[in-house]
């Protein structure tokens, strides 16, 4: 039993250590001066992974943002500035590279696309919420009252059943 319990607890450390191998970290790049770090981390925070689509470049461990950390990387070093990288990403990728895209028509979508989603939902809502009322509201009519009324007579559990079987 304890032969299975270590090979299990070795086994754990070698998923563990296995993961951090392969993991990376902004240590890596290196620069002149802490301003230079600071542009850098800023940058790419400003950034989202294409991959991932929900993170930045700075915290995604996608293949392809390491790649496109390097890239940015590649360029400061080149000597050129926030703006130019951005120019060039965006012209490489689109606006969707951006965490904060610019309000344009070709942007419309990605910030009224929600909003105007959950119009259409509240929409939907309120419109089967007032039908079910109008719907709730309605009186039933003399002929299914009488098919109601029979319906319950002859139902086992009502009392006048009940009396009939005694």
């Amino acid at each position: 039993m304890s032969r299975v319990i270590k090979s299990l607890a070795l086994g754990a450390l070698l998923l563990i250590g296995s993961g951090s191998v392969s993991a990376y970290t902004l240590e890596e790049f290196q620069f002149d001066s802490p301003e230079q770090q600071t542009e850098f981390r800023e940058l790419i925070a400003k950034l989202r992974c294409l991959v991932c689509q929900n993170e930045s470049l700075a915290g995604s461990q996608a293949e392809l943002a390491q790649d496109l950390r390097n890239e940015v990387y590649r360029m400061m070093r080149a000597g050129q500035s926030q703006d130019e990288i951005l120019d060039f990403l965006v012209e490489r990728y689109g606006d969707f590279v951006l965490y904060d895209p610019p309000l344009k028509p070709s942007t419309y979508l990605l910030w009224f696309g929600p909003f105007v989603l959950i119009g259409i939902a509240g929409f939907v809502v309120v419109r089967t919420i007032l039908a079910k009322k109008r719907a709730a509201d309605e009186p039933i009519s003399a002929s299914e009252q009488e098919r109601l009324k029979a319906l319950l007579d002859n139902s086992p559990d009502s009392p006048s059943s009940s009396s009939r079987s005694t």
